[in-house]
């Protein structure tokens, strides 16, 4: 990032993602104006006055400034991230909360199930009209998003205003990292290939010093396996942590010789039929294993240390920068790339123009990208495996089809992208749970209100 570049963050009040990213940027030691974007005025100030003390503990040579108003902080921008999650944790609970009713359990709820399909509702139309005002204020700038569902979200922004956003997230490279460890090398000694769907992105090659790490691998999950059937046996006591395991992820690795980011609490959702009524191992999902309350309470306790952080009167504690390792995502290193012409490879979500020949064209999939001077250009890939295809066909379908529910505000083509789902006994069932989450999110949905 040689030249200054004035960063706008829309949804500052991200409990995590804002620290993060003003770490990063407080370690590149540039001028950089940082502008903080939220419809929370109470989320802003929070967000505002805790990377105050960030950047003035650091002596950063960062301008902050913080509106309400996106448009009064868009002109001039040369770089957009958005992290916004339309209502909140309290409408997310909403979107695991009701499908419980119905049998449906979701760890997460957030990218695919009833929870994603709602989610994507809410955020669709926010995030295009996001879209718009940045093509129209600030149309040079790198657009970066972070919100789920990752593939609908952006192949909403592109469909209905043609901004080339880039989606990212941190799985894949997250899933890189255990990997390492499984297979006890450095993580700067693995090389991988990871291609598919936001959350559902398959590891197609993975090595390390240069060698197919494939035997390795299929060590590491024929041992995972026989520690899952001996818990299913009984041999490791009802309390055994078998999420520990990742079992699922290792279970399709054996079956399709890769495995799925992001491991099993994601890669679980996009297979429904093999969780009826929640079952994961003999434990429930959501409640048992990866519990969902817990979820929202640690996002809960976050925000509220953020909180206190923000109006306390003390500096920040010596210990307050070494929880931090950056912002996992790693745009500033992809910015970085992109301003230097250092040609680095990334994860992204971009769409698809022949760089996986047997996808759908224009369908946002997460695959390595070049960040050069360019932008984000997507490397072409081999033909993939046609059962990888197969676990992805559907998934991709079902991002068309509630795109166009959400900017349409069609509830027929809500409870066709409840149906194609899978998660859903009946069609009667998909119908009932459309309304109720429909009714539930009404103050978010306003495309769904008669005379809209």
């Amino acid at each position: 990032m040689p030249r200054r570049e004035k960063v706008v963050l829309i949804g500052a009040g991200s409990v995590s993602f804002t620290q993060g990213l003003v770490y990063d940027l407080i370690g590149l030691q540039q001028e950089t104006d940082l502008a903080l974007v939220d419809v929370s005025s109470e989320a802003l100030t929070v967000a505002e006055r805790l990377a105050d003390k960030m950047i003035s503990a650091r002596q950063a040579p960062i301008r902050l400034s913080a509106s309400v108003d996106r448009r009064d902080v868009l002109p001039g921008a040369t770089v957009v991230i958005c992290t916004v999650g339309v209502g909140g944790r309290r409408a997310w609970e909403q979107d695991v909360f009701i499908p419980r009713k119905y049998g449906i359990y979701q760890p997460i709820g957030d990218s695919v199930m009833p929870g994603g399909t709602s989610r994507a509702l809410r955020m669709i139309p926010a995030m295009v009209a996001i879209a718009e005002d940045v093509l129209d204020l600030a149309p040079e700038a790198l657009f970066f998003n972070y919100g789920n569902p990752m593939a609908p979200v952006c192949r909403a922004i592109r469909k209905a205003t043609g901004a080339e956003v880039i989606g990212l997230c941190h799985g894949v490279f997250g899933v890189g990292k255990y990997l390492a460890r499984e297979l006890g090398v450095d993580f700067s000694r693995l090389r991988y290939t990871a291609v598919g769907m936001n959350h559902l992105t398959w590891f197609l090659e993975v090595r390390v010093d240069g060698k197919d790490a494939s035997p390795q691998l299929a060590e590491i999950a024929q041992k995972k396996l026989a520690l899952l059937e001996a818990y299913r046996k009984g041999e490791l006591g009802k309390d055994f942590a078998v999420e520990s395991l990742q079992p699922f992820s290792w279970q399709l690795y054996e079956l399709f010789g890769a495995i799925p980011s992001a491991l099993d609490a994601h890669v679980c959702e996009f297979f429904p039929q093999f969780f009826a009524q929640g079952d994961y191992y003999g434990k429930r999902l959501g409640v048992d294993v990866f519990n969902f309350e817990e979820l929202i309470a640690r996002g809960d306790r976050a925000y509220e240390e953020m909180r206190e952080r923000a109006f306390s009167s003390e500096p920040l504690p010596g210990e307050f920068f070494q929880r931090f390792s950056g912002e996992h995502e790693r745009v500033v290193a992809i910015i970085r790339s992109i301003r230097q012409d250092k040609g680095e490879i990334f994860s992204a979500n971009l769409p698809n123009r022949g760089q996986v020949p047997n996808l759908p064209a224009e369908a946002i999939i997460e695959s390595p990208a070049v960040a050069d001077a360019g932008g984000m250009r997507p490397i072409a890939q081999p033909p993939l495996p046609p059962g990888i295809v197969g676990t992805l066909a559907t998934r991709l379908a079902w991002v068309e089809t509630v795109v166009d529910a959400a900017l349409e505000g069609s509830r027929e083509k809500f409870i066709q992208a409840l149906v194609l789902d899978g998660c859903v006994s009946s069609i009667d069932v998909a119908e009932k749970l459309a309304d109720e989450l429909l009714e539930a999110q009404a103050e978010y949905l306003p495309q769904f209100q008669p005379g809209s």
